[in-house]
């Protein structure tokens, strides 16, 4: 199905195929028609699916024919960057000006002023970012008749729920709403219940059509000597590029240190980076002056390369969502990718739980010259730890923490 057949205008379409989207995918077949009509939606889909342009499109028709203002509340500063840059390529295909403004925190607010004075059309907002201008009067949240969540679960991740009940509270009570999310944990949904008016549901059941192409691996290997497997595994790769995940900022510093003096070239990547440093890392990265990226969840939750192919979980990653969304990195736009976790014998009980929550199996592979000399105990094969859907008090402090990083 062409995208003139979504009831999208002929300009609209036209700004589409120059911008290289020539069919919809899934997501963007089920959505765009929901969004003109004016439904409040709720939509499930992966991370990578084309869910920016399945809300981008019909929204910037709607800026055109039916007077609307579009705040999109995003987790991440590179996510506001990343979703203000897609509809700006959208929007210079158009003969209608629209202005297109984002804003985030770790960077001065003088410029965002700036941009913002007259009006904007579209704004990309994170929560604290936006909550700082509305108190400087540089927005009118009253003006907006159109709010989208994107990545909505990362928002309640991060700790944002106050902000956003504040935002809320704030803008008109007549207005369409569009919530995107990958997950739907038991918090997300509350929210969606509180803010969606009789919502169209969109949940893109796993299949073929929208399953992304990414080969997942399992690799056993001792704890001790993950970092040398890396390494050895991002050399025998030639020249291929890498998004590797970590627990913490102190380790993407140390794993990038180890893999550098194995003359590899890598970068850290984490929330106490300034915005410029972020920029050039990521730019680095995306023309392959950079072959390695090591990052934590809430920093690499917004890097959005092309034709990533590798994704590593050298630490594995906390909760089902946050494996989904790490994997998601690569396999974009249609692409296909691996996603390699590393488990150990003191892992392995935690990754057995991934796998059940996201009813998965992933086969368990050995490196030569890296066999696990390890056991697996008892208790490890045990529960394990594994995040569940309410924070406790400790991760809503972190969440707390990494905002003010983020923000």
């Amino acid at each position: 199905m062409p995208f003139s057949a979504l009831g999208l205008s002929s300009l609209v379409v036209a700004a589409a195929n120059k911008k290289l989207y020539i069919q919809p995918t899934p997501i963007q077949s089920a959505a765009i028609p929901l969004i003109l009509r004016g439904d409040d939606v709720l939509a499930q889909a992966a991370t990578g699916s084309g869910k920016t342009a399945a809300f981008a499109l019909p929204l910037l028709q709607l800026v055109q024919t039916a007077q609307r203002k579009v705040l999109i509340l995003v987790p991440t500063r590179e996510l506001a960057v990343q979703v203000g840059e897609e509809i700006k390529g959208l929007v210079k295909h158009l003969p209608v000006a629209i202005k297109v403004v984002s804003v985030f925190g770790g960077v001065s607010i003088n410029p965002q002023m700036m941009a913002l004075r007259g009006h904007a059309d579209v704004l990309v907002a994170t929560p604290g970012r936006l909550l700082d201008l509305i108190k400087q009067n540089a927005i009118k949240p009253e003006s907006f008749n159109t709010l989208v969540l994107d990545e909505a679960d990362r928002l309640l991740d991060m700790g944002f729920s106050d902000e956003i009940n504040r935002i809320l509270a704030l803008l008109p009570a007549q207005r369409q709403n569009l919530f995107f999310s990958a997950t739907f944990p038991v918090d997300v949904s509350a929210l969606a219940e509180g803010i969606l008016q009789n919502p169209s549901k969109i949940v893109m059941e796993v299949n073929e059509a929208n399953t992304p192409n990414i080969l997942q691996r399992a690799i056993a290997v001792d704890e001790s000597r993950r970092a040398e497997l890396l390494a050895q595994m991002i050399i025998d790769s030639g020249e291929e590029r890498a998004l590797v995940f970590v627990a913490s900022k102190v380790i993407t510093e140390q794993l990038a240190r180890y893999l550098s003096s194995a003359g590899i070239k890598a970068a850290p990547f984490h929330g106490e980076f300034s915005q410029g440093r972020r920029s050039q890392v990521l730019a680095e990265f995306k023309s392959s002056n950079l072959q390695v990226v090591v990052a934590t969840d809430l920093a690499g939750r917004g890097i959005d390369i092309d034709n990533l192919p590798c994704v590593i979980n050298f630490d594995l990653p906390r909760s089902p969502a946050d494996y989904t969304h790490r994997i998601g990195r690569t396999a974009r736009a249609g692409g296909s990718g691996v996603a390699i976790s590393l488990v150990s014998a003191s892992s392995e009980a935690h990754f057995r739980l991934l796998e059940n929550r996201l009813k998965m199996r992933v086969p368990r592979e050995q490196i030569a010259g890296f066999e696990p000399q390890e056991v697996v105990t008892t208790t490890e094969q045990g529960t394990g730890g594994i995040k569940s859907h309410r924070m406790s008090k400790k991760d809503k402090l972190r969440a707390a923490a990494a905002q003010k990083q983020d923000e």
